[in-house]
């Protein structure tokens, strides 16, 4: 009766078909596991992403807009240019720690444009375009 593996009666091989898929099974699940640890939390959908290491192209646009902050008052006159308190550009800007919406966004990208140009932006108005790329003829 020791037809499998040594074991006196024949039912119980099954047995070892079971623990070797119980450890398979366990396998899978720890390299998932490790898999998704090592991606880093995933962003619901509602949620937005946050800056770090992920946002390579607000790092950038933030990091050349801080160089052009140099003179003095200059990130207040961008804050009011923008519609945000100084403190909010500072979180935006300097510590990256927010966002701002995508209107602001592309508003900081045009007055870095503008200044890369050694142009300069004022506040714009409801009637008239922020730029003339903007206006369509």
């Amino acid at each position: 009766m020791n037809s499998h593996r040594g074991y006196r009666w024949p039912r119980y091989w099954a047995l070892d078909l079971i623990d070797e898929g119980v450890v398979e099974l366990a396998r899978a699940a720890a390299r998932r596991a490790q898999k998704r640890r090592i991606s880093g939390p995933r962003v619901r959908r509602w949620q937005c992403l946050r800056p770090g290491v992920d946002t390579p192209l607000w790092n950038g646009l933030a990091a050349a807009v801080e160089a052009r902050l140099r003179k003095r008052g200059a990130k207040s006159r961008l804050a009011r240019l923008l519609g945000v308190s100084r403190q909010r550009l500072h979180l935006l800007i300097v510590a990256r720690t927010a966002y701002p919406d995508a209107e602001r966004a592309l508003l900081l990208q045009l007055w870095l444009q503008a200044r890369m140009r050694h142009q300069n932006v004022g506040i714009p108005t409801a009637a008239e375009p922020i730029s003339p790329l903007l206006s369509v003829k």
